[in-house]
């Protein structure tokens, strides 16, 4: 080998005396080009490489340097012979000495890649490619990757004036950056490719591939040329996003946030987030690539992207949420890991901005110039809080059953509560119109969330912290929040889906022919029935005479009341639901709240359909004769009283209600006389149904019609000083008459009452005496001070067992005094008598 060195270096001009390499390499090369590689001299040139790895550095260094004259040179033929030869002696030698043969190759693709011939980067990058699905049996600790992978991206972005040349150039770069991937994401050591500034260049150039073919279809134009014979391999869109797939099918959990960030970007500098058709697309590959536990790691990453855009267009915004709709809609099915709650917190504070926003060009629209861009503004704020609603409620939706309970609680401590201090959103600033769009949106994404909702147990489902604001909301003076908050009900309670076949308030004729699936109340249902059931008959109570009831809130009481008798009616719970009927009659009847007849004549159609449901339901036939009884008689003598007339347009009304015409009303002693016998305890239906109106209503009502305008406070006064009166009424019956309680209550007493600042005052003072006393009194003064305590606890002592262990008196009564204590003789044991369980 020293040989051929030195013969080398003096007579390199002679053929036979240059090395055995040279005269191989030199051998593969024809005389013409175009004639092509040599294979014969080719095999040659192999086996020797083969057979003496050692040289593979040297051959690689040589071709590299004629690879570069030929270049220079512009003899493309030469060089095309030259990336052969390179292609297969890499293919055929895998050995250690390979490193360095490698560089002078990847020195070689660089060349080509430099070059400015479209040929010329083609022939580099399919080199590349090759080179790249090598698989190496040695990590190499030095080579990098930088210079290709600016290269490839630079290529994605060619901008060629043939179009069949543009795609070529595009192709061969999505190719060269599939082919970087594939070497560098399995190798530990080349861990750098993740790196953002690596990251900020292979991620984008793959987008914009797939942003320009999705524009040209947009556009009406086909991907690609027409009559460039290009299949489904050679289209850059395809391409580009088999290698984004491959790409983030490979990223471990701590490269999500590299990988994840500059799509991000992408979509902001390229203006895709308004339309957001490509930006959903983008998301939903990347959800179905990566793994199902990264899941949680994207969506993070959008809702901070959310958070740095909340000054951002309202259609820009709601583009962002449409894309986390689609995120989470898939992570839903697998694993979200801990953001759920982050999810909906995020939500709901872009959901206040974007309340925020709307009301305050509203307040605008009047100083403003231009009308017409307010209220477009105000519309598209509209899409955004519409786009987190959807999101809210299709993520709750396909969330597990146990997960699912813990956002409807998250949920509804958002929504804000009159009479509740404790509620989160701050309601001072937008007022009462925004507080009732904050009520009402959060309540439609509950519905969302509680759509499908199967709870074994009802405690469960409705616990006090979700179900005291709900009911709270169902009594506020406005008959869209009160759909809402039944909607809510029927959703939760209703677990056998039984809501379609009850749509429509009506007399329905044959309750059989529904087929409605009910099981047997459980124990825990019953006692939840036993703790709830009040406050559950004294919202339907309450929520029947409001004044601005429609159609639809009439339907969902009905509805209410019928699934409150399939899923959670005992025997019990049956009477009280006649109770409860017959005190919404007698309500309709006496008018102490001067409802208007429209109200009262629902109120009576409301019961007439609820009875005849009830009574076939329990199938008791004396109680369904009397129900349909008074139904026949309302047909032909006061239709108004029915639900089919009642709740049609232009149905005509009567001037009063007749109290003495006892026929055309369901009367109580009939009822129970239906019902008497085993099962029912018909006597209690002669207790009149008294709502339970509770302080926390009492107060909500009060700040809801302090918010009022002053007309409406003055048309509304008695029933605000009803409310009151019905409050301290129900409380005072249900005291005892004692003169303590005439006392009146003032401020002031209440204050006091509270004030705990004096006695906390005295017990430390107390306190401080009595250790000022051990820590300086005499030991003589102590110790007669606990003497003295001690004879006191002995004497109470004897007292106690004197009269609770005195021996039965003897017979003959003598008693006898000493020492100023009473003394009974003795009594012999035997005729003592002793209690049954101390004898043995």
């Amino acid at each position: 080998m020293d040989s051929e060195s030195n013969e080398s270096g003096v007579c390199g001009c002679c053929g036979p005396l240059r090395p055995r390499y040279k005269r191989l390499v030199d051998n593969i090369f024809p005389l013409d080009p175009k004639d092509g590689l040599s294979k014969s001299d080719m095999e040659k040139l192999t086996f020797y490489a083969v057979s003496a790895p050692e040289k593979l550095d040297r051959i690689g260094a040589y071709l590299a340097d004629r690879l570069s004259r030929d270049v220079v040179r512009h003899r493309y033929g030469y060089v095309v012979i030259a990336m052969e030869a390179l292609d297969q002696l890499l293919m055929a030698c895998h050995s250690q000495s390979i490193k360095p043969f490698v560089e002078s190759f990847l020195h070689m693709v660089a060349k080509l890649l430099e070059s400015r011939e479209p040929d010329l980067q083609v022939l580099g990058t399919n080199s590349f490619v090759k080179f790249a699905n090598i698989e190496e049996d040695t990590p190499s600790y030095h080579r990098r990757y930088d210079f290709f992978v600016s290269q490839f991206s630079a290529m994605c972005h060619s901008t060629h004036e043939d179009p069949e040349t543009r795609t070529r150039i595009r192709v061969a770069g999505i190719k060269g950056l599939q082919g970087v991937v594939r070497k560098t994401v399995n190798d530990e050591l080349q861990a750098i490719i993740w790196e953002p500034q690596h990251m900020d260049k292979l991620i984008p150039s793959m987008l914009f591939n797939m942003q320009d073919a999705d524009d040209l279809d947009r556009a009406g134009h086909p991907s690609t040329p027409s009559g460039s014979g290009q299949d489904g391999e050679e289209n850059p869109a395809a391409l580009a996003e088999n290698c984004f797939r491959e790409l983030l099918g490979r990223a471990a959990y701590g490269n999500m946030k590299n990988a994840v960030r500059p799509v991000l970007v992408h979509l902001d500098n390229h203006h895709l987030w308004d339309p957001n058709e490509f930006a959903v697309s983008c998301f939903r590959i990347i959800m179905f690539s990566i793994q199902a536990q990264h899941s949680h790691h994207v969506i993070q990453q959008v809702l901070t992207h959310l958070d740095g855009n909340n000054k951002s267009t309202p259609r820009v915004r709601a583009g962002i949420v449409q894309v986390l709709l689609e995120t989470v809609a898939i992570a839903a099915k697998g694993s979200v890991g801990p953001t759920v709650l982050e999810v909906f917190n995020t939500l709901l504070k872009h959901l206040r901005m974007s309340v925020d926003f709307e009301l305050g060009d509203s307040s605008r629209r009047n100083s403003s110039s231009s009308v017409s861009s307010v209220r477009g503004r105000e519309s598209d704020e509209r899409i955004v809080q519409n786009a987190i609603i959807q999101t809210i409620g299709f993520f709750g939706g396909n969330l597990p059953d146990y997960q699912r309970a813990e956002v409807m609680m998250f949920i509804m401590g958002k929504v804000p509560v009159y009479g509740t201090p404790c509620h989160t959103l701050d309601t001072v600033k937008i007022g009462h119109q925004g507080t009732k769009r904050i009520q009402t949106m959060l309540l439609s994404s509950l519905i969302m969330v509680t759509s499908g909702f199967k709870s074994k147990s009802m405690s469960a489902a409705l616990p006090p912290p979700f179900l005291d604001p709900l009911f709270s909301i169902s009594l506020m003076e406005d008959s869209e929040l009160r759909q809402l908050v039944l909607e809510i009900l029927h959703n939760i309670i209703d677990r056998h889906d039984n809501r379609a076949k009850l749509r429509g308030i009506r007399i329905i004729p044959n309750v059989a022919a529904l087929k409605i699936k009910r099981e047997k109340i459980s124990k825990q249902d019953v006692a939840f029935m036993k703790k709830h059931g009040q406050q559950l008959y004294r919202h339907v109570y309450l929520g029947c005479k409001e004044e601005d009831n429609v159609h639809k809130n009439f339907e969902l009481l009905f509805t209410t009341l019928a699934i409150l008798t399939i899923e959670l009616a005992n025997e019990e719970v049956v009477i009280d639901l006649i109770r409860l009927s017959v005190a919404l009659q007698e309500m309709a009847l006496n008018n102490e709240e001067n409802m208007p007849m429209s109200i009262r004549c629902g109120i009576m159609a409301l019961v007439a359909a609820y009875l005849n449901f009830l009574s076939q339901m329990i199938a008791n036939p004396p109680f369904c004769q009397h129900v349909s009884k008074v139904i026949e008689l309302r047909n032909m003598d006061a239709p108004y009283l029915l639900p089919e007339h009642i709740f049609r347009d232009k149905c005509p009304l009567p001037e009063s209600l007749d109290k003495d015409d006892r026929q055309l009303y369901f009367q109580t002693a009939d009822m129970a006389e239906c019902l008497a016998g085993p099962g029912y305890n018909a006597e209690r239906l002669s207790i009149p149904y008294i709502p339970q109106v509770t302080v926390l209503y009492t107060v909500g009502k009060i700040i809801h019609r302090c918010k009022q305008t002053s007309r409406d406070r003055l048309t509304r006064r008695k029933s605000f000083v009803d409310t009151i009166s019905l409050q301290v009424d129900i409380m005072s019956s249900s005291l005892p008459d004692k003169p303590e309680l005439a006392e009146e209550i003032t401020f002031e007493t209440l204050k006091k009452a509270i004030d705990t600042t004096g006695l906390e005052e005295q017990e430390r003072e107390k306190r401080r005496q009595v250790m000022e006393k051990f820590q300086k009194a005499p030991f003589e003064e102590i110790a007669a001070h606990c003497e003295s305590k001690a004879n006191m606890l002995h004497d109470r002592l004897a007292q106690i067992f004197e009269l609770t262990i005195r021996p039965p008196p003897s017979p003959s009564g003598v008693v006898s005094i000493s020492a100023g204590h009473t003394q009974h003789p003795s009594v012999p044991v035997y005729e003592m008598k002793f209690p049954d369980l101390c004898v043995y």
